[in-house]
Order: structure tokens, then sequence, then C-alpha cells
């Protein structure tokens, strides 16, 4: 879509990428194991500050918000864990997430950064700071909704563009072509719905040649669109979220929730317990998957 306005601390590779180890304007926190998976413990207003600035200074970083499930891609898949744990920013989606790091790590963390509210902290930031956005994934009617819901919000928002996803891998040409659209649009941040585990193979795929901010926001696009329904708040604080999605989707979600969800909690007891250590070596992806 063109360019639109609104109303007018052990891992190795994050480590060795030395643009950012070397800008102190990054204020890199230590990354802390969650069963493997290296998390940073930050807050919202921490994690909206490292993406703004790397948006100004036109950076390439990769950013998602791990919930339970995104969790356990990483523990399942030892390429997916070296993923994961390249990521510039990791922030805790999931309160179960969050619990393991406050009683593991003493985090002392009061409250998730949930990915839907995180992007709307970053479109405040970016509708305040005029840093134009752009939206890859999802379906076209999803896409119309959320942008008009956030230039309703933030009148100020510069959406750069919008693309929907193809629902199937892209072709190597396809990529340079989806990257030039990016910078041709003059986006300077890039957010992601393709779903866990896809959107973070994209950002890690994506984050040297888009050399902008890339978030995966996972199902903020049809929440903030308004085509899927978000759990009461009292239930997202007693980290039963995951009951309430399950009741609207089960024949998608039983897997994740009936399955996952009781492993990530018997894992986590060994870990909290210091009865088993997770290492937080992966290894690194051969080929390139693509997925769009």
């Amino acid at each position: 879509m063109p360019l639109a306005r609104g109303m007018s601390s052990q891992h190795n590779e994050p480590q060795s990428r030395t643009d950012l180890s070397a800008d102190t304007s990054w204020e890199r926190s230590a990354k802390r194991s969650v069963l493997g998976i290296l998390i940073d413990p930050v807050d919202y207003a921490t994690a909206v500050q490292r993406v703004v600035t790397a948006a100004h200074d036109q950076r390439g970083v990769a950013v998602s918000a791990m919930a339970v499930h995104g969790i356990m891609t990483g523990v399942s898949d030892v390429e997916h864990k070296y993923r994961l744990n390249s990521f510039d920013l990791l922030v805790p989606d999931g309160q179960p997430v969050r619990w393991l790091l406050n009683l593991k790590h003493r985090a002392g963390l009061r409250d998730r950064v949930y990915g839907p509210n995180l992007t709307l902290k970053v479109c405040e930031r970016a509708a305040r700071e005029g840093l134009p956005v752009f939206f890859y994934g999802s379906t076209p009617p999803v896409l119309d909704s959320l942008r008009r819901n956030l230039l309703a919000r933030y009148p100020g928002l510069i959406v750069a563009g919008t693309e929907p996803s193809k629902f199937r891998n892209l072709t190597p040409s396809e990529k340079t072509e989806l990257v030039a659209r990016i910078h041709e649009s003059g986006a300077r941040i890039v957010f992601v719905g393709l779903g866990c585990p896809r959107q973070e193979i994209f950002a890690y795929e994506f984050r040297d040649a888009v050399a902008l901010p890339l978030l995966a926001v996972g199902a903020a696009f049809p929440f903030i669109a308004g085509e899927l329904e978000q759990a009461p708040k009292k239930l997202q604080d007693l980290g039963l979220e995951w009951l309430f999605r399950f009741t609207r989707e089960p024949k998608r979600l039983w897997r994740r929730y009936l399955l996952l969800n009781p492993a990530y909690l018997a894992l986590a007891f060994l870990q909290t317990a210091g009865l088993r250590k997770f290492s937080t070596e992966g290894r690194r992806p051969t080929d390139e998957i693509l997925f769009g």
C-alpha cells in the first residue's frame, strides 16, 4: 500500500554483532535463560526505547515477544534455538515466562511485555517522532482494519506500507523484491505478523537485509484489527489467557496448549529447583526457509 498518514549472558551470537555491543545507546541488558532461551528481563519502557533508538539509527535488530509456545519452539529445535538466541531483544510476553525470570533469576518484573501492547506503545512513539511503520503478514482485510484502527488511535502515525502474507515460502528473488519494497516505502520500523515460529524465522533471515527494527508480534495484528477477541485482563494477569484462546479456537490450538503448556511447567520446575540445566547453545541453520 502507498505511504499513508493519519488525519493530517551467556550466549554467543548477539555478542558477536559488534555494531550493537559497541553502541552504548542500545544499553543491552544481561539476558537470562528460560529453558535455554535467552530472554531480556525488560519492561515496556526499555523495550520501546530500544526499538525507537534502532529505528532512528536505521539499524537492523530482531525483536520478538516470547510466550510459552515461542520458548518451546526453541527448546525442541536446536536450529531455532540458535535463531532465537541471536535475537537482539526477546521480551517476556507470557506471564509464565515472566514468573520464571522472577523466580529463577530475581528479575523483579512487575509486568510482562505483551506483544499487542508493545505494538501499540511502539506505534504511539513512532507517531510522536515521525517514524514510518510497515506491517507484513496476515491477510488484506486484517491489515486494512489494523491500519484504520491504528490511525484512529494515533492520527500522526505514518503507515509507510502494508503487505499480506503469501502463506508460502518465498523465493530468493522474492525476498530481494520485498526488501526493496520496504526500503522504498520509507519505513523505519517493520512489524511482522506471521505466527510463531514463522515470524521469528522471518526476522532472523531478513534482519541484515532490511537493516531496520523487525518486530515479530504474533497475534497483535488480528487483536488490534478487532478480528480476534482478547482475554479479559484478569485472566491475562493470572496467566490464563491460553484458556480463553483455547475455548475460541480449540481445533487449532489444542496441541499448543494441552501438550506444550504442561511440558513447559515441568521443565520450568526442574530449572527453578536446580535439578536440570538447559544449554543455550544451538546449531546455526545452514539454509534459509524464507517464510512469507
